[in-house]
């Protein structure tokens, strides 16, 4: 548990977060919205920040999840998404830890196996705090 990656000053709901995401573009602030709303409810224990610039979903001082809005994509972002089991071959990325779904206005999401990989990335950071 040594390894993990942790960021300070988390909190149940951060207003900067909200402002954040009213300041994307309407099409991609969106989808930047309902993916980083599902973090947000994977459960009670959910703290948010604004870390490098983007919302991040942690539990206790753990992130699991990010969202952050890019010109032309969103990226749903996962700390440890290259352990993550990814039947769907959704992640991207090649990093040793860290791996993003892209999603791109007008291009079609498996949002059944994104939202069941927010749910493992949470899954996941909650039995590594046990």
């Amino acid at each position: 548990m040594d390894d993990l990656f942790r960021l300070r000053h988390g909190m149940r709901r951060d207003p900067m977060i909200d402002l954040w995401l009213n300041k994307q573009a309407k099409d991609l602030g969106s989808v930047a919205r309902h993916w980083f709303d599902a973090m947000r409810n994977c459960g009670d224990d959910v703290l948010e920040l604004i870390h490098d610039g983007c919302p991040v979903a942690c539990v206790e001082d753990v992130p699991f999840g990010y969202v952050n809005v890019f010109k032309a994509h969103v990226s749903v972002g996962f700390f440890l998404g290259a352990q993550l089991p990814d039947p769907n071959r959704l992640l991207e990325g090649s990093g040793k830890r860290m791996r993003h779904v892209k999603l791109k206005p007008g291009v079609p999401v498996n949002a059944v196996a994104l939202a069941k990989l927010i749910e493992a990335a949470y899954s996941d950071i909650t039995t590594r705090l046990r």
